[in-house]
């Protein structure tokens, strides 16, 4: 049975699988949730719509963003993209839309790394299993991005 409201606008926030922020923040250790409520932020400090995280300044964060899956989706990866570049770590959790041009403008290019995930996540207040698969998609700095290795140089 496909959950109708994952297609529906009643809303674009849909909290996080705590098993996935928990095991993402073992890893990154995570200062910043931009795009949340406050019912469902993973991280004390964290932006609402009504903060609009948008606007806001994620510089030298390490950032946990799962953006809303509407017709903003763009403007929020655009943002984590120009933070990466700015200093900050942003790790996103994102639909796996490998047709849209937001996943080519921002995942696919600036040596983001792509993990997709096996299955389909429940979200946080969805009583099934999203009808799309989904990706983490990890945005660092350039200055800790590994770019190439001459394997020659090791022999």
């Amino acid at each position: 049975m496909v959950q109708r409201s994952l297609f529906s606008s009643a809303t674009p926030e849909w909290g996080t699988p705590q098993w996935l922020f928990d095991a993402l923040d073992k890893e990154f250790g995570f200062t910043l949730d931009p795009c949340s409520t406050h019912e469902n932020a993973k991280c004390p400090n964290h932006f609402t719509a009504d903060d609009d995280g948008l606007s806001q300044d994620w510089s030298n964060q390490v950032v946990f963003m799962n953006p809303p899956y509407g017709r903003q989706i763009s403007k929020w990866m655009q943002k984590a993209c120009e933070s990466a570049q700015c200093g900050s770590i942003v790790v996103c959790l994102v639909p796996a839309r490998t047709d849209a041009r937001w996943w080519h403008e921002f995942c696919m290019r600036n040596g983001a790394e792509i993990r997709l995930l096996r299955g389909r996540l429940r979200f946080e207040g969805g009583k099934h299993s999203a009808p799309f698969p989904s990706a983490i998609v990890v945005m660092r700095p350039p200055t800790h991005r590994l770019v190439s290795v001459d394997l020659r140089e090791e022999q």
